[in-house]
């Protein structure tokens, strides 16, 4: 028997009282590796189309699938890629269909080097596009998030104080003499000098762009490197003392509450070419309290 011969129920006439468009149909976690800037990533694909014509039983979700399957063997997916993929999936589905969407959830695995040592390792930056095309418009928007460190400025004062007083409760013991600079650096580097540390705190920056629907390659790396730099924090993987004490610098001239990381950030991507919008939202997973605090903002959203 060929498949001619096969029953089709979604050939036959529509009997279905309740004659309504749908806003999207189609399916859900597809496992498909995409490459993207030429690193391999394991993804959940979904796709859809619309359903507009209400006396149609469904659409074609074998047709989606398979045109899925070409984006595999891509060596680097781009929005265009995409683009023509949403484009045949309204091809397919002609007098059905007036919309097509396509959303990637993956991560993005980066090999990143330490602050000072020759050892590197690799980082993981979850991410997900979500593409939509409909006769004449064609929308990208990409979320990435970010993991970085961030110590809380009014710690950071605390501890000065209590260093100072420290210091000042020495001399006045006779315990140092100020004068005497070699009994001053042996006592600034025992535990009686440093008796706080500024308390840090892992935190997410969670970045929603809308990006250029002419961006020739889809600029992930570009934006995690621009928007850890302008956090200057980023967690690290494989570290030496040298690169612990890098990083422990670095969060020192950093302070910065969830207020100051967001202003950073938006500052960092206000004038980014190829961005025409984006919504931004930093978590400071606090240290000192049970809940969190966060800032949200956008641009052009």
């Amino acid at each position: 028997m060929n498949a001619s011969q096969l029953p089709d129920v979604s050939s036959e006439p529509f009997l279905n009282t309740y004659a309504y468009p749908l806003d999207w149909v189609g399916m859900e976690n597809i496992a498909l590796p995409i490459r993207i800037q030429n690193t391999l990533c394991t993804s959940k694909v979904n796709a859809y189309v619309s359903l507009d014509d209400p006396l149609a039983k469904g659409i074609h979700m074998s047709r989606l699938y398979t045109r899925l399957l070409e984006l595999h063997d891509l060596p680097d997916l781009t929005l265009n890629h995409i683009h023509q993929a949403l484009d045949d999936f309204l091809t397919s589905h002609t007098q059905l269909s007036q919309q097509a969407r396509l959303d990637i959830q993956a991560e993005l695995n980066l090999e990143q080097p330490a602050l000072i040592s020759a050892l590197s390792g690799w980082k993981s930056y979850p991410f997900s596009l979500s593409c939509k095309l409909n006769e004449c418009t064609f929308e990208a928007e990409l979320a990435i998030e970010i993991t970085y460190s961030s110590t809380c400025p009014c710690s950071a004062a605390l501890v000065r104080d209590l260093i100072q007083k420290s210091f000042q409760e020495a001399i006045n013991t006779k315990i140092i003499n100020p004068q005497n600079t070699d009994e001053v650096m042996v006592w600034l580097g025992t535990t009686d000098a440093i008796v706080a540390t500024p308390h840090s705190q892992r935190s997410f920056a969670q970045l929603r762009f809308k990006l250029d629907p002419h961006f020739q390659s889809i600029p992930i790396q570009q934006l995690i490197s621009h928007a850890e730099q302008a956090l200057a924090t980023p967690v690290q993987t494989a570290v030496k003392r040298v690169d612990e004490q890098a990083f422990a610098l670095a969060n020192g001239q950093n302070l910065m509450f969830c207020e100051d990381a967001l202003r950073r950030l938006y500052h960092a991507f206000i004038n980014y070419s190829g961005i025409s919008g984006f919504n931004f939202k930093v978590i400071h997973a606090e240290s000192l309290h049970a809940h969190d605090a966060i800032a949200q903002g956008s641009w052009q959203w």
